[in-house]
Order: C-alpha cells, then sequence, then structure tokens
C-alpha cells in the first residue's frame, strides 16, 4: 500500500544537499532521456564509480510513465483526517500489528533499548507502508528514481538517490534490473529509500547482509535507527488524544503553534484518557477537521513523523494508529462542520493564493500551508481561526 499513498519525505533534502555537485549537473532534468542518462553516467564517474560498475548500473534503464502517473495520482489525501483514519485503520490490522508485537517482541526491546523508539510507532509505518510486509511495491526501484530525476518536477530529490542505488549496487547489495519497491523509490518492509538504507541500514538477523525486503528484523531495526538519527526522543510520547474547552483561543491551535504541556492544562486542555506528559514538554494541539472535531496534542517526537512524510492526514493517522496498537481506545470524531470538495478546496488554495499567502500547490489536499492560510484569514475575518476550511470562509474570501 506504500507506493499508492506516499508523498515525498523532507527527510530526502539533507541527503540531497549533501550529495549536491558543483556545476549545472544537479539542475539537469527533462530532454531526451538517453543523453539525461549519459549525463547521469558522467556524474557517477565525476564521483568516482569505475566504468564497470557504471555500465552494469544502468544497462538497460528505462523511462516508466507508470511512475510519473503515480507520482501525479495522490488523489488519496484529499481525504479528510476522520475518512483518511478509517480507510487505514481496521480491526484486522489492530490485530495483525499486536501479533507482529508478539511475534518480534525481542527485536521491538531491542529497538526500544537501542533506540527508544516505541514498537507502536514502528509497527504503524510497517503497517501503512508495505501492510506489514506483504506488499512492497512492484515498480523497478533504479528505473523510478531516473525517470523522477528525468521528470522536472523534483529532480533535486531524486537524483542523489540514483547515486546512493549505485552506491549500494557497488557493495553487492542492489540489483538494478530486479530490485523492486515503491514508485519513488523506497525499499523494504518500511520503505527506506537509498541514502536512507547507505545511512541506517542494519543487519540485524546476523546473517551479514542487510535484507530490507526479506528480513523483518532487519528492516524494523534499521526503521528504529532512522528514526533515533532524525531526532526521535527516547522513550517519550508523539500523540495523544485530548479534550479541548469550548471558549478556547483557537487561533493557536496547529502544527506551527506550541507551548508549555503546563500551559495547555491551565487553559482548560485535559486528556481524554489517563494524564498529560511531562508538563515542561513543548507541545501543539492539533484539531484535524477544526474545534468540532477530534482533538489531540503532539509532544516533540510527533514532528519526526513528518521526516518519514509530509502529508499532516498521513502523518497524524500513522501517529494515532500507533497510539491504538500501543492500547488507546478509538478516538471520539466529535461533530465536525462539513468540509470542501476537492474542487472547492482548489478555489480556496487560489483565493488564499491571491491574497499573498503560500499554499504550494492548487492540488485541492489540505496541507500545512493551507491549514496556516486557512487559520490567518479566519482570524482576519473575525471566525473561529481552528484551520478547518468551510463554506462559510470561501463565501467570505
Amino acid at each position: 500500500m506504500g507506493e499508492g499513498m506516499k508523498q515525498i519525505a523532507r527527510r530526502l533534502l539533507p541527503a540531497c544537499l549533501a550529495l549536491t555537485l558543483t556545476g549545472p549537473a544537479l539542475a539537469q532534468c527533462g530532454g531526451g532521456f538517453s543523453e539525461f542518462v549519459a549525463g547521469l553516467k558522467s556524474e557517477a564517474r565525476e564521483r568516482g564509480f569505475d566504468a564497470a560498475t557504471i555500465d552494469g548500473f544502468f544497462r538497460g534503464v528505462r523511462q516508466d510513465p507508470k511512475v510519473l502517473r503515480a507520482d501525479r495520482a495522490q488523489g488519496v489525501f484529499q481525504k479528510p483526517f476522520i475518512d483518511f483514519s478509517r480507510h487505514l485503520i481496521s480491526q484486522n490490522r489492530i490485530d495483525k500489528g499486536r501479533a507482529m508485537a508478539r511475534k518480534y517482541a525481542a527485536v521491538f526491546d531491542r529497538i526500544e533499548a537501542e533506540y527508544g523508539v516505541s514498537r507502536g510507532v514502528l509497527l504503524a509505518f510497517w503497517a501503512f507502508e508495505t501492510d506489514y510486509g506483504g506488499f512492497q511495491g512492484d515498480f523497478n526501484t533504479r528505473d523510478a528514481l531516473v525517470t523522477l530525476a528525468h521528470d522536472c518536477r523534483r529532480p533535486e530529490l531524486f537524483r542523489p538517490q540514483i547515486f546512493s542505488a549505485l552506491k549500494l549496487h557497488q557493495q553487492g547489495d542492489f540489483d538494478p534490473a530486479r530490485t523492486t519497491g515503491a514508485w519513488a523509490g523506497e525499499i523494504g518492509m518500511v520503505q527506506m529509500l537509498p541514502s536512507d538504507i547507505l545511512e541506517n541500514g542494519v543487519d540485524a538477523d546476523g546473517d551479514g547482509k542487510v535484507s530490507l525486503k526479506t528480513s523483518a528484523p532487519d528492516a524494523l531495526v534499521s526503521g528504529g535507527k532512522m528514526l533515533s538519527h532524525l531526532g526521535w526522543r527516547p522513550g517519550t510520547p508523539w500523540l495523544q488524544e485530548v479534550v479541548v474547552p469550548d471558549d478556547m483561543d483557537w487561533s493557536r491551535t496547529g502544527t506551527e503553534h506550541a507551548a508549555s504541556v503546563a500551559d495547555w492544562s491551565a487553559m482548560g486542555v485535559r486528556a481524554r484518557n489517563g494524564d498529560l506528559a511531562d508538563p515542561a514538554l513543548q507541545a501543539s494541539i492539533l484539531l484535524p477537521q477544526g474545534r468540532k472535531g477530534p482533538a489531540f496534542i503532539a509532544y516533540p517526537n510527533f514532528n519526526v513523523f513528518f521526516e518519514w512524510n509530509q502529508s499532516f492526514t498521513y502523518v497524524l493517522t500513522a501517529a494515532y494508529f500507533a497510539t491504538r496498537l500501543e492500547g488507546a481506545p478509538v478516538y471520539d470524531a466529535g461533530n465536525p462542520e462539513p468540509g470542501l470538495s476537492g474542487d472547492q478546496l482548489k478555489n480556496l488554495q487560489r483565493e488564499l493564493q491571491a491574497r499573498g499567502h503560500d499554499v504550494g500547490e492548487i492540488d485541492g489536499i489540505l496541507g500545512a500551508g493551507t491549514r496556516a492560510a486557512v487559520q490567518a484569514e479566519q482570524a482576519r475575518l473575525g471566525l473561529p481561526a481552528d484551520a478547518w476550511p468551510t463554506a462559510e470562509l470561501l463565501n467570505r474570501l
């Protein structure tokens, strides 16, 4: 399921910067595909790869139109949080996740001891990315990366991953003709990019190889190591459902705003179950469908989820699912106001853009930029600034 839902993560960017060459090579995209591949080979030689490795890696490379179609078909992210989470989280997925937690208990114990990453988090990614390894994607990884680097939408994200895959091939850990995965180049049970595998791949089962496609211990421990390197704080929470007061200052909610847990508590925020975390922790209040829908408090570890995926709805769903796998109850959906259709949201994005807000691509997806712009306009118009776009807001604009 991962390749059909995944958006390119921000975690690609540091790898890109680290691998950037001076000169015009990185900026090249488009044009004839064969000429583009020739340019990649030339850059590989500049990076010090030998001719046999380069020729072996690029032999038979082709442009894959299915990759481009998948890249542009992100309609699932237009679903609001309640619909999206109910679509992804089934009782079967919960039951299987808990069964996997028992089966690989020793592996998860190791991850928690070494990296401090809770098992529910990795189980959630494992479930959403590949349905616990059941479907890891059937796109040729090399062809996907070269196709996306040739496409001029985001070449700076994908071109460096080609050379990471080339490095894996040089090490004997990547077969360019047979390695398959997601449309965006991720490989294995938890869908890691080539640069992530180079940096964080772990031979957890002791067979001498990092096998993210066939070894659950390798995939899970590698994922835990990557999350640790991305800034995961050991032994601390990431998300919790809360109840918020009716008279709250809604303009203080959202990922762009944070306060101490003690401050939120003083404002009347309380945990729906149990107690809030350490009062000194900084946290944000998230209202994915506005003040009348579900409410969560997001602790610092929640931000690490965005290093895996950029979609707010996906990240919140994964973080919430991780809590469910560790015993949290089903959230209270509340009674949110009706949202906008995809076309309506596109119209709203155009109105927001015309007023100087950076909403990114006009795509009908309620991402972070659109949410921030909605909240700003709600505050300007005297509406409850809960970042949930409604027909009233669209009409007022």
